[in-house]
């Protein structure tokens, strides 16, 4: 019985240190998210060329649906812009209203002809042509 007590004594330490262990990397890993979405470069206030080449992206996917007339699929695409604007949109506010104020004006002549009953291919194609233009100058900024 007097050997029992020591050992008693030793367990509840390891168990009250591996307890406490296991909490400070629940704490780690649960600040590591935060810590990689903060390092692409999206934060308020800055532009990323990732940001830029993603809006590049969806334009270009956008202008391919148009050009074979696939304007359900062009309207898919373009939905995809909203997401990726909003993560840069501060930062190129903040460096330059004009650039985002054409690319505000852009989004919303593309979205109205999309939604239209029967959208204009070359009006489209125009403001893509546009739109891509303004993300080219933003990204040479």
């Amino acid at each position: 019985m007097k050997s029992f007590k020591p050992m008693l004594i030793i367990a509840s330490i390891s168990l009250l240190t591996l307890v406490g262990c296991n909490n400070a990397e629940k704490a780690s890993t649960e600040t590591t998210p935060a810590a990689t979405s903060n390092s692409t470069g999206t934060a308020p206030g800055k532009t990323s060329t990732a940001g830029n080449n993603g809006l590049l992206a969806v334009v270009s996917k956008t202008k391919t649906a148009v050009k074979s007339g696939d304007f359900v699929q062009a309207k898919k695409e373009f939905d995809k812009f909203e997401d990726v604007w909003k993560e840069v949109e501060d930062g190129i506010k903040a460096k330059s209203r004009n650039n985002y104020d054409a690319v505000e004006k852009s989004m919303d002549e593309i979205s109205g002809e999309l939604k239209a009953a029967k959208p204009q291919k070359d009006k489209l194609l125009a403001s893509l042509q546009s739109l891509e233009k303004t993300i080219n100058t933003i990204s040479k900024s």
